[in-house]
This record gives C-alpha cells, sequence and structure tokens, in this order.
C-alpha cells in the first residue's frame, strides 16, 4: 500500500516546518509527502517534502494534491498545524487494508486548538506524549463525516467516481472536509479511527477575515445541502447554530475572535439567502 501525506499550506512556514520534522518519527513511513503551497514565502526553511503549487484555497490546493498523489492507494490530509502520534500512519494503513469498504478514515484529535486560542508546537508535542492511546489500536467506529486536519481517502474511489473538492469553496473553505468526505462515503464507509491520535494546533494565523468566516458559516451549508452532501437537518441548526453563538459571544469575545464580524458576516449571509444571491464565492468580495 503506498501512502501519501497531503499537506495544503498558506502563511505558516514555521509551524509547517515543525510538522514536517514531526511526520518523519512515523514508525510506518509515509511513501510521498506533498506539501502545496501559492507563494514561496508559505514554505521558507521547510524541507522533506515535495513541493508543488497551486492558486491559494484550501479546495485547489487539495485537489492539486490528489492530481499529484494518483499513483498511490491512500491519500493522507493533515493540515499544515496538525501533529501525529508517531503510529499514526500504521493505524490507518492497517485499518485501510482490514476494511476494504472503508472509503474514508478519520483520525481521533486529542486536543483541538480550533477550540480555543491555539497551542504552540511545543504544547501541542506535549499533550501527545502525555497521551493515552486505547489498549485497542485497531478500533474503528463509524462517522458522519472526515474531519479536515486529519483525514484520509481510498484513492481507488477518487479515481473511479472523479470526486474532487468542491474549488466553489473558496480559501478557507468551510466544511469542504464535509462535502468531499460525504460523497466519497455515497461509496463506501467512512470510519473513525481511535489508534490515529493527533493535536490539531489550531494556529490562527493564516486565516481569513473573520466576517468572510462568518459569511461562510451561513451560505455554506445551505449550498451544501442544495449538492445533496449535506444534510437539511444538519444544515438549518448549523448555520443557525453559528448565527446565535457569534451574537451571545460578540459581548464579550474571546480575544483570538471576532465574534461582531462574524456575525457581520452572517447577517450579509442571511440577506444574501433570502434576495436569492448567495454563493460561497461571494466572500471574496467580502
Amino acid at each position: 500500500m503506498r501512502i501519501a501525506i497531503g499537506i495544503a499550506t498558506r502563511g505558516r512556514p514555521a509551524i509547517l516546518a515543525g510538522v514536517l520534522a514531526g511526520l518523519h518519527q512515523q514508525t510506518r513511513p509515509a511513501d510521498r509527502i506533498i506539501v502545496c503551497h501559492a507563494t514561496p514565502d508559505d514554505v521558507t526553511g521547510c524541507t522533506g517534502a515535495e513541493f508543488i503549487t497551486a492558486a491559494a484555497g484550501l479546495p485547489k490546493q487539495r485537489n492539486a494534491i490528489l492530481e499529484a498523489a494518483m499513483d498511490c492507494d491512500v491519500v493522507q490530509f493533515f493540515d499544515d498545524d496538525f501533529l501525529c502520534a508517531p503510529a499514526y500512519l500504521a493505524v490507518t494503513a492497517a485499518a485501510f487494508a482490514a476494511h476494504p469498504d472503508m472509503v474514508v478514515a478519520t483520525g481521533t484529535v486529542i486536543a483541538d486548538g480550533a477550540n480555543g486560542p491555539g497551542y504552540s508546537l511545543a504544547e501541542g508535542a506535549a499533550l501527545l506524549a502525555a497521551d493515552t492511546p486505547p489498549a485497542d489500536a485497531t478500533a474503528v467506529a463509524p462517522h458522519f463525516n472526515g474531519y479536515g486536519c486529519n483525514m484520509a481517502f481510498r484513492m481507488a474511489t477518487v479515481r473511479a467516481h472523479g470526486i474532487r473538492v468542491d474549488e466553489r469553496l473558496p480559501l478557507y473553505a468551510w466544511y469542504e472536509d464535509i462535502d468531499v468526505t460525504r460523497r466519497l462515503g455515497e461509496h463506501g464507509t467512512i470510519l473513525r479511527l481511535g489508534g490515529a491520535r493527533g493535536v490539531h494546533l489550531g494556529s490562527k494565523s493564516g486565516r481569513v477575515k473573520q466576517k468572510r468566516l462568518g459569511y461562510s458559516q451561513v451560505v455554506n451549508p445551505i449550498y451544501l445541502a442544495r449538492k445533496g452532501s449535506f444534510p437539511w437537518s444538519h444544515a438549518i441548526p448549523s448555520a443557525a447554530r453559528h448565527c446565535l453563538a457569534n451574537l451571545v459571544r460578540s459581548l464579550k469575545p474571546e480575544p483570538w475572535a471576532d465574534r461582531w464580524g462574524r456575525f457581520q458576516g452572517n447577517m450579509i449571509g442571511l440577506w444574501d439567502l433570502l434576495r436569492g444571491r448567495a454563493a460561497p464565492e461571494r466572500i471574496l468580495d467580502l
């Protein structure tokens, strides 16, 4: 089994360098490590990978990785701020071999800095070192979707059905992981691997403007529901939940989040939906 690690990156060269160094400690080495960047500055000081370029935007960069890795059996996507335990790839390879119907694997995130101020490389490494893996490293469970910071695709399914990441979801591409993994999941199972473990640092550098994020929080779920990759029973509550959370927390926002900016984006998205002008690409104009 040939496994490629794919990392789309933008604006985090120091963090990426640390992530790449950690990947070379895998007990089951990757056959290829492919990093897709938009500008040379994105990978300054980084080594230990194949470097390719694409236009900025997570879907375009991930699609470039898929095209480059057509000779592989599995593409394991990691965010450029994800640290994985040394056994991660070994567990993933074993799971793909043991479950031929599995088309998407997603690991177990033991700490997610996206839900807070984020972790430094040192803090992430300490969290990993303190983690206790499950007694049964082969344990799997059905999952709704793959989580973008650590998800793996069976490439035979990607090739057979021509599945790619939706490039109508620009920039940070809110919910692109749900869309592409749910479409893959139409042809097999999506499983969460208990023994494939890691820490998502949740770096706040290189992020999109918060007004744009807020717009995507409302418009992207509805767009995906209309496509059929995200149930309406999930899409509407998701949009409503983020609007309410951003409004309430704007009264006392977290230091790392522009809640009022997000809420403004939420309202622009809602207004666009009401007048039939909503489109994921609209964030480029905000």
